[in-house]
């Protein structure tokens, strides 16, 4: 996931240098040192977001620190957040530029909006101790967050057989990168969704016996944990 991002951070450590350093205004860049702030956000919050964000997937880590995971997690829907508030800002206010029609205009709307509300969801469904609602809403944000690094790659290997693409290919282009990366989370979310068998050595029962309703702890299919609800007989 790391790699998937290297080429998009890489783009926005260049804007933001290019910002502070005076480079040259341009047509393409005019746009950003009119107003600086919203892009110099956005990069920021998607590069924590994609970077850090990842480490969030490693089982052991999530098992053996648990605070550090919710620490982060805090910090990472904030990135999330920023990133796609300050996405749909540049949508709606920044001038158009050559080459953003308006299909490409509306995926970015769409997605934005995905995003955004996708990391609100995941943090109610984590307040309300709901695991698995967090666990999926956060990762479908974290999809559209990383959806530059699939159009990246979906450009590189379009333009070496097919040329620099206009104005419809190039929205489809950017827009398969987003729809590539959410069929491949819910396909997984799907995966992960099978029932959990659950064992003796993974289970703790942590109420009273009878025929209450007892959480149980089960090791899920990455090794990491998951609560559900069993009745104990």
């Amino acid at each position: 996931m790391i790699a998937l991002v290297l080429v998009p951070v890489a783009a926005g450590t260049r804007r933001v240098v290019e910002l502070g350093s005076g480079a040259a205004v341009t047509p393409e860049n005019a746009r950003f040192f009119a107003v600086p702030a919203p892009v110099v956000l956005h990069i920021v919050c998607a590069s924590l977001f994609c970077v850090l964000g990842a480490f969030q997937f490693v089982p052991t880590l999530r098992r053996r620190s648990p605070g550090w995971h919710r620490r982060a997690g805090w910090v990472l829907a904030g990135c999330g957040a920023g990133a796609a508030f300050t996405g749909l800002w540049m949508t709606l206010f920044y001038p158009h530029v050559e080459g953003d029609g308006d299909l490409l205009f509306a995926f970015r709307l769409l997605f934005g909006s995905l995003m955004a509300a996708s990391v609100v969801l995941g943090i109610s469904a984590i307040r309300r101790k709901d695991v698995a609602s967090h666990r999926a809403w956060m990762t479908r944000g974290y999809a559209v967050g990383m959806g530059a690094g699939t159009q990246a790659l979906v450009h590189f290997l379009w333009i070496p057989f097919l040329g620099q693409p206009g104005v419809l290919a190039r929205a489809l282009l950017l827009g398969a990168g987003w729809a590539i990366n959410l069929a491949v989370v819910e396909v997984w979310l799907r995966a992960r969704g099978a029932p959990l068998q659950v064992g003796r050595a993974h289970a703790e029962l942590l109420a009273k016996r009878g025929g209450e309703l007892a959480r149980v702890r089960v090791a899920d299919a990455d090794g990491g944990l998951a609560h559900v609800e069993a009745a104990v007989q």
